[in-house]
């Protein structure tokens, strides 16, 4: 172990992250205004762990007055959180604005605004309305996308004077991964080409309101909020390589090339149609994706994916998914958080940038998310009552460090924010991982209370200096 000190940039962003259906609650929801985790949640309760869903979360859109109080006291610079589209409107087909949720936000970017905190808004975290995933099939429709862009045109005349970081998605490979490709959530239906399609609909969408944006001539930037896996082969040889390569192309690539490049990586059409997923595209889709690339990427970064070539044939009744290329690899030794089953291994990030710097056009970008979810955080509560959550601070200063690391050699990053803010539901893990500065006590109202690391926050932020213990493997 050795100690480094690290001055943070007085620009640099310090702040955290959530979503509208993670917090938010249905209070003041109305019928017909379920989006896709509501549907799910309604239909599969029993994968929730303990029941618990969206249906009241953390409550915030009834005490988010108290959590900005909160964000202050943790010393937040920013907070990036979504508008729910299914409860923006109250009609998806004449895009007719819900007023009094619309105001809900108006308060709301009031409220951070005047306690020095900025909002970064996403456009769609999962929150696709129900009604579009019943009636057209979700983002495997073009009218979704033509719907989304109307949305969206709402949300920027309505805010523009707020809010001036958007970004169209957060996370847009995850819903269809995890219900087409992997069929692990509600609906389940293994279909790589519906998966592809939902890819390139919301790339498409991406591109659209890129050019809205700056038609409409609004102040500030438009980007995308990506998860992407950094990928670590099992060896040198040949074969692990190769797997590496291709799972980096299937969920990486697929996203990072078109929207920062305007093109998809030429071996994606290669593969999908090797292996017959057939999807729909046109020129013209592809022309607005080439001439409206993002301003800025936020990356959420967790854990890292290792891959070795597979060993096993694949059956040939199954339909063709990338793990025909790879399997997944463990690394003996490794560093986990074993509440939440994920290797820690904080120079992925530093890898990332290299990565983003390197590979593309060093886009301005910054860590849109990066935490620490820990089980029965109540067995770590001090005297005070104060949970003592000392392996989070460690954790994001471990990640920090490599971030500002990483900036100092010429990654144009910008910022280093947290998931999450509170304690908040999670898909099917719900309240069970905790991840927040802040404790929401179930038992007690949903009460709130600053953990440790809320504290620790909060002085990070006002002396702008990281003091870090950093294993030498990862300096």
């Amino acid at each position: 172990m050795s100690i480094k000190r690290m001055t943070i940039p007085d620009d640099f962003i310090l702040g955290a992250a959530a979503s509208a259906w993670q917090t938010e609650g249905w209070s003041g929801k109305k019928p017909g205004q379920d989006s896709w985790p509501d549907l799910w949640y309604k239909n599969d309760r029993h994968v929730w762990h303990n029941g618990y869903g969206p249906a009241v979360a953390t409550d915030f859109i009834n005490r988010f007055r108290e959590d900005v109080q909160l964000m202050k006291l943790a010393g937040l610079t920013h907070y990036r959180t979504s508008i729910n589209w299914s409860r923006f409107l109250t009609d998806y087909e004449a895009v007719t604005v819900d007023e009094e949720y619309a105001a809900y936000y108006d308060q709301l970017f009031d409220e951070l605004l005047v306690n020095g905190i900025e909002p970064m808004i996403c456009l769609e975290h999962y929150e696709l309305p129900g009604y579009l995933l019943e009636q057209y099939g979700g983002w495997g429709s073009k009218k979704v996308v033509e719907l989304y862009v109307r949305y969206v045109e709402q949300v920027f005349a309505r805010y523009h004077h707020k809010v001036t970081r958007w970004f169209t998605f957060n996370e847009p490979i995850v819903v269809q991964t995890r219900v087409y490709l992997d069929a692990l959530r509600w609906p389940y239906e293994q279909n790589t080409g519906k998966w592809m399609q939902w890819n390139h609909h919301k790339v498409l969408a991406t591109a659209k309101v890129v050019k809205l944006f700056r038609e409409k001539g609004y102040p500030g930037t438009v980007g995308c909020i990506l998860n992407p896996e950094v990928t670590y082969p099992r060896s040198h040889a040949v074969h692990d390589q190769r797997a590496a390569e291709v799972y980096d192309l299937f969920y990486n690539r697929v996203f990072l090339d078109p929207l920062v490049h305007g093109t998809y990586p030429a071996e994606l059409f290669t593969l999908l149609e090797k292996h017959a997923v057939t999807w729909d595209y046109h020129a013209d889709e592809l022309a607005i994706i080439r001439d409206n690339t993002v301003d800025e990427l936020g990356i959420n970064l967790y854990y890292p994916h290792r891959v070795k070539a597979p060993s096993r044939a694949w059956h040939p009744d199954t339909p063709f998914h990338p793990a025909w290329y790879y399997e997944p690899f463990e690394l003996p030794g490794r560093k986990m958080n074993n509440s939440r089953g994920w290797e820690i291994y904080p120079q992925i990030v530093y890898d990332m940038a290299m990565r983003i710097k390197n590979d593309y056009r060093n886009v301005p970008w910054f860590v849109a998310e990066s935490g620490m979810g820990v089980e029965n955080e109540g067995q770590f509560r001090n005297a005070d009552g104060v949970i003592a959550d000392d392996y989070r601070i460690r954790f994001i200063s471990e990640h920090l460090w490599q971030t500002l690391r990483a900036k100092e050699d010429g990654a144009n990053c910008h910022g280093y924010m947290l998931w999450a803010f509170t304690d908040n539901v999670s898909p099917m893990n719900a309240f069970k991982n905790r991840y927040g500065l802040i404790e929401i006590d179930l038992n007690n109202d949903r009460a709130r209370r600053p953990k440790a690391s809320a504290n620790w926050f909060r002085q990070l932020r006002d002396s702008r200096e990281l003091v870090v213990d950093i294993d030498d493997e990862w300096r």
